[in-house]
This record gives structure tokens, C-alpha cells and sequence, in this order.
């Protein structure tokens, strides 16, 4: 098998063409003046809709299961607010496991239209039974059959057994509503820390991390 070819680190050229470029998106100083990490957040989000292909709001979640082995998966961001950073999914999960099991979890955004990254990690809690209701009555209908079908994480048969699936539970609501099944939840992320980095050129990069203190945040400029 042919080993895969890694790109060499840029040249000095190759910076100074980019640097520009650069500067212009990540050269605004005045992120350092932040006294609270959500709004920069909400900023940064709002700049990857513009640029990123698909999906800005994609996020890698890494949690630990029972055994304390890591894993990380790529989910989506649903909500943001001061309260935290909130996804949904199957409690029945890997993923569902793992957080019963251990109760923190870290997310990494990375937009590399922008080169730009921001981390989190923090505490998790549940959403209540009202935001999960509200939430999934607004996805597609055929996603919220597909979440009665599916028994997430578990063995596969064959896809011929998903779609089995599926045509038995779209024939069981024909004519009616699609109610939250009750193992289908959403957990929030309460941030103990959040860092914002972005790229500068000859791997000078930006890191700002804010630390929750109290009922406020102090932050950290960090060395790249």
C-alpha cells in the first residue's frame, strides 16, 4: 500500500502570499476585549454560515464511557445561549451511555474555511421534557420516524432491516402526529472553559480562553 503523501509546512513565500488574506480575517485585535465567551461565539458561528460548505453548526463531541476510554463523534449544534451549548440525540446511545456514565464532555468547533477553531469543555446536564418536545417537533417528519426505527448504536442485520424499520413505524403513525420517543433527549454543556483560536501565519496563532469564575469569566491570552 502507498503511504499517503503529507503536505510539507508552508514556505516563507507561501505565508507572505496568505498573509494578507490572513490579517483580513483574523486580525482584529479587539476579541481580546471580551469580557464573556458567548458572544464571540455566536459571532464566529455567525462568519462560518457564510463561508463553511455545509453544516457550520458541526461540532466533534468527546466523552468517556464506563471503562474511562475516550471517543468523539461529530454532532450538531442545535442551540447556544448563556446557559450553555445544547445537542440532541438517542439516550440509548454510545453516546447517551457515555454521558449517564460520566457527566462532562468537550466539544471542538473547527471552521477551516476561516482557520479558525473554538474548544469547550465543561459539565453536562439534560434539557427538560419541554425544550426535547419542542425541538422535535420541529425536525422533518420522516427524521422523526427514523428515530423510533432506530435502535442507535446497536448491531445492524443488513440496511434492508433499517428500512424494514422505518416502513413499520411510518405505517404505525400514518394519519397522525410523531411523538418524542422517550429515550430521544438533548443534553446541554455548561462550560467551565472555552478557547477561541485562530490561525496567523508562521504558526503565530491567536488563543484567547475564557475561564468561568463565580457568575463571570476571567481570560487568558495563550502563547500559540
Amino acid at each position: 500500500m502507498t503511504a499517503p503523501v503529507i503536505p510539507p509546512s508552508p514556505t516563507r513565500e507561501e505565508y507572505a502570499a496568505d498573509y494578507a488574506a490572513a490579517l483580513a480575517a483574523n486580525g482584529d485585535e479587539t476579541i481580546f476585549d471580551r469580557i464573556e465567551p458567548f458572544a464571540l461565539f455566536v459571532d464566529w458561528l455567525g462568519d462560518a454560515k457564510g463561508t463553511e460548505p455545509n453544516d457550520a453548526n458541526a461540532m466533534a463531541l468527546s466523552t468517556v464511557d464506563a471503562s474511562g476510554a475516550p471517543d468523539s463523534r461529530m454532532v450538531l449544534l442545535k442551540d447556544v445561549d448563556a446557559a450553555g451549548f445544547t445537542f440532541y440525540s438517542n439516550r440509548e446511545s454510545a453516546k447517551g451511555l457515555d454521558l449517564a456514565a460520566h457527566p462532562r464532555a468537550a466539544l471542538l468547533f473547527h471552521w477551516k474555511s476561516l482557520r479558525r477553531q473554538v474548544r469547550v469543555r465543561g459539565a453536562i446536564e439534560p434539557v427538560s421534557a419541554a425544550e426535547a418536545d419542542a425541538y422535535f417537533a420541529s425536525r422533518a417528519r420522516e427524521s422523526r420516524i427514523g428515530a423510533w426505527a432506530s435502535d442507535q448504536s446497536r448491531p445492524l442485520d443488513s440496511r434492508a432491516a433499517l428500512e424494514a424499520a422505518v416502513a413499520r413505524e411510518t405505517a404505525r403513525f400514518e394519519g397522525g402526529d410523531v411523538p418524542r420517543p422517550e429515550r430521544w433527549t438533548g443534553w446541554r454543556v455548561v462550560p467551565d472553559s472555552v478557547e477561541f483560536w485562530r490561525d496567523r501565519p508562521f504558526r503565530l496563532h491567536d488563543r484567547l480562553r475564557f475561564d468561568r469564575a463565580g457568575e463571570g469569566w476571567t481570560t487568558t491570552r495563550l502563547w500559540p
